[in-house]
């Protein structure tokens, strides 16, 4: 319409400009975990490899491979986590979820914690806290295919009573320094960062 201000240029290539800027601050974040824990270098490369696929890792339908954004939850205190007996993996493990096209892993991150916990008052700290890569098994129609989970801090400021959601077969609050010795290298390593940094 006349006198209309509005852009009407090609909005598939501005959509395309957004998520290339979101792919460049995601890389710096990526390139500053790797200079805060060096020994994890090959596994930021393997999230860099990704980043430069022409296929979207932002979506699940990427069946090779997609990102997913994980929510280290921890109690007010620091002292705990808020772990999840996943009804599908039958394991327990940190919340978290698919990104499912946004491209703020972090805001995935505290929208899964959110839902999956059904806390409120929740907040993400400081910038990626670890990068996970792992297979999830085939299940009916969904071929087997990698998780690049990218985690963060959330932290718990209000209530920590939880509700179990339907992606849960329950929740619980952990005490962290236990888990550091425990066998499952995912959550064992979280663990031990989170001791490293938050032990005077």
């Amino acid at each position: 319409m006349p006198g209309d201000n509005h852009d009407t240029t090609d909005l598939p290539a501005r959509k395309k400009h957004a998520v290339s800027v979101a792919y460049t601050a995601l890389r710096a974040h990526l390139a500053d975990y790797g200079h805060r824990w060096p020994d994890e270098q090959a596994v930021v490369a393997q999230f860099l490899e990704l980043l430069d696929d022409p296929a979207n890792p932002l979506l699940r339908e990427r069946l090779e491979g997609h990102l997913t954004g994980g929510a280290w939850l921890v109690s007010a205190d620091g002292q705990r986590t808020l772990l999840t007996h996943h009804r599908k993996l039958g394991r327990w493990l940190q919340l978290g979820g698919h990104a499912d096209g946004d491209e703020d892993m972090a805001r995935v991150a505290l929208k899964e914690a959110e839902e999956e916990s059904g806390l409120s008052d929740l907040s993400v700290e400081g910038g990626i806290f670890d990068l996970d890569r792992h297979w999830i098994p085939e299940r009916k129609d969904v071929p087997g295919h990698w998780h690049y989970d990218i985690r963060y801090v959330v932290r718990a400021n209000g209530s920590e009573d939880y509700v179990v959601s339907e992606e849960s077969l329950d929740l619980a609050w952990r005490e962290i320094a236990p888990i550091a010795d425990e066998t499952d290298e995912s959550l064992s390593r979280m663990a031990r960062k989170w001791l490293a940094c938050n032990t005077a």
